[in-house]
């Protein structure tokens, strides 16, 4: 399988709590370091063929995802802001790749996923 189709099962599957599809299928979702020791650190079992997540965003970005900043609404009041600021450095270890052609709700496009 192609890199696209590795990680479309992956989104797919159940085994793996590091990666999910989020915004309503149209984002990849990923807890970095969940990531790095669940997919990454495999021992015999690699999914990819790397150890690396640099290495793994490299192949995002080669077939054409990009990485999306998540823009988080900051509360006026000093406790809620306290409470939101918490909640993003909770939320700065999961990354958000977004793809056209990598859709949920659309599979057939995930041919048109080619390397750059």
């Amino acid at each position: 399988l192609r890199f696209p189709q590795k990680l479309w099962k992956m989104l797919e599957s159940s085994k793996f709590q590091s990666v999910w599809w989020s915004e309503g299928g149209k984002c990849v979702a990923i807890n970095k370091d969940l990531f790095e020791a669940e997919v990454l650190g495999r021992e015999g079992q690699q999914v990819f063929h790397t150890q690396k997540i640099k290495s793994f965003m490299r192949q995002l970005n080669a077939y054409g995802f990009t990485k999306m900043q998540r823009n988080f609404q900051r509360s006026a009041s000093l406790p809620e802001f306290l409470a939101e600021e918490a909640a993003a450095s909770a939320h700065s270890q999961i990354l958000y790749y977004y793809n056209p052609s990598f859709n949920r709700a659309h599979p057939w496009l995930l041919e048109m996923c080619k390397r750059k």
